[in-house]
């Protein structure tokens, strides 16, 4: 199995990025891969192309959600909610491809922003619950306790704790 993260520029210099972890935890299994509108990776291009590959996003009602069948490589943009509209909107290789999207029924742990989608969950919950539905448990629960490790506790807010 292969995770990319699909990033946004922006993310490479924030602490608060999660997308990092992914990478740390699962080593060669993951990639981020700068996101670029006037050139897209041709790699992750020829990749879509050759299929077994889904975009993690939300995705229109009647969609298979949490059905990874058949699936062996996995796109999540790595980003604000607000960057990866954009980017998903801007990647017209992204919009051809399955969409997969989670329903995990819990609320994301993630507090290190401000503005969060209610909904939505940040880059290592994603691919932890990827990882689970897939059935490699044991690297859900190592990026799991990463992930509890790098946010703070609840309450504190971004700006209240240095470098944040």
């Amino acid at each position: 199995m292969k995770i990319t993260l699909l990033t946004n520029f922006k993310e490479f210099e924030k602490r608060s990025n999660t997308g990092r972890l992914v990478v740390d935890v699962l080593g060669s299994a993951a990639e981020q891969i700068r996101w670029d509108r006037m050139n897209p990776s041709t790699r992750l291009i020829e990749e879509i192309e050759a299929g077994g590959v889904a975009l993690v996003y939300p995705g229109a009602t009647g969609e298979n959600d949490g059905d990874l069948s058949g699936l062996t490589h996995f796109i999540i943009i790595d980003g604000t909610w607000h960057e990866a509209r954009k980017i998903h909107q801007r990647s017209p290789y992204l919009q051809k491809i399955r969409r997969v999207g989670l329903k995990t029924g819990e609320k994301s742990a993630y507090n290190l922003r401000k503005n969060q989608k209610e909904s939505g969950l940040c880059t290592a919950e994603c691919v932890i619950e990827v990882l689970r539905l897939s059935g490699h448990a044991a690297d859900a629960e190592r990026l799991q306790e990463r992930f509890l490790a790098f946010i703070r506790p609840p309450g504190v807010m971004r700006g209240a704790v240095q470098g944040h």
